[in-house]
């Protein structure tokens, strides 16, 4: 079966996101067996000591987060009287987050440009497995279990969707919604990974994952077989050298993006999907993107055309009198 993956990364470290667009189909068969599972690190082990080149990267964003939290930015407040929008702001948000791509692949390259797309979301439930590299002291999965388990029971209760963190002992033919939280060193050996994770994942994709920039913290790619709209998997990749915050973030906004929120705008605010990075996580704002999105009265594969009324419509139900 032929595939294609929307992409979303965050740039600058944090929470400028950047929608990749509809990568070139690839052949990527459903399993026919589990997949071999690598035996976990004992519950008491260390993680091991960082390469050189894994120390810089952890520095470099340990010193960008530090910047944007001395700017005010990153804020968690969720947005507030400073942040005001209107019914008819929020469907322009929508139409441009999840109705538009900014990224389209060109001959096996990517070309920046916002170009019109379709509605995508998952029908399926949506089970997200979390993987740590070897890298990851114990106290840290731990930590971001529980952080990524209440957020999926979050974006459960907006959407009306089941989404649901899997136990860690669950193993990845139970998932469809992979995490991977890997330092540099093992993200660029990741392909032999990726590719028993996701059968069939194309180079391209699995080329933006191990070579990516240092610009770059996490990314999420969901794939829909080719010719439908509907997300059957995806892949979430998070650096393992994040600070606390930026780390907490980078959950925030991949899992949601992963749902079918996968531009930004620089007009959408207070809002995650908007790379000034003012906001670290999830937003009232983004609530109602996501309320949006999985409305039965929207479908997947609608236009913008199609979709526009219906979107200002449910906009409005939602913020009565706030027009």
């Amino acid at each position: 079966m032929r595939y294609r993956a929307l992409s979303s990364l965050q740039r600058g470290g944090l929470a400028g996101a950047i929608a990749l667009g509809i990568l070139a189909g690839c052949d990527m068969p459903q399993p026919a067996a589990a997949p071999p599972r690598p035996a976990p690190p004992p519950a008491d082990a260390a993680a091991p000591v960082p390469s050189q080149a894994s120390q810089a990267v952890a520095a470099h964003f340990a010193r960008q987060e530090a910047s944007l939290l001395a700017r005010g930015m990153l804020r968690t407040d969720g947005g507030g009287p400073d942040t005001p929008f209107t019914a008819a702001m929020l469907a322009e948000n929508f139409v441009r987050i999840a109705l538009f791509d900014e990224y389209t692949e060109v001959r096996g390259r990517l070309v920046s440009g916002p170009t019109p797309s379709s509605l995508r979301r998952w029908e399926a439930p949506v089970r997200m497995r979390l993987e740590f590299g070897a890298s990851v002291a114990q106290a840290t999965r731990q930590g971001d279990r529980r952080d990524v388990a209440g957020y999926t029971a979050r974006l459960a209760r907006l959407t009306g969707h089941p989404v649901s963190l899997l136990p860690a002992a669950a193993g990845p033919e139970q998932a469809n919604f992979h995490i991977l939280v890997l330092d540099e060193d093992e993200r660029r050996t990741a392909e032999d990974r990726l590719r028993r994770l996701l059968p069939g994942i194309d180079a391209t994709s699995v080329r933006i994952i191990t070579d990516m920039p240092l610009g770059v913290s996490c990314l999420v790619m969901a794939f829909a077989p080719a010719g439908s709209h509907v997300y059957s998997r995806a892949v979430a990749i998070v650096r393992a050298e994040l600070p606390d915050l930026s780390r907490l973030s980078c959950y925030h906004e991949e899992l949601a993006q992963g749902l079918g929120l996968p531009n930004d705008s620089p007009r959408a605010r207070p809002s995650l999907f908007n790379d000034n990075e003012e906001f670290a996580l999830l937003t009232r704002h983004d609530e109602l993107l996501l309320r949006i999105l999985y409305d039965p009265r929207l479908r997947p594969g609608m236009r913008e055309a199609e979709a526009r009324p219906i979107v200002l419509r449910l906009a409005k139900e939602l913020m009565p009198g706030e027009g």
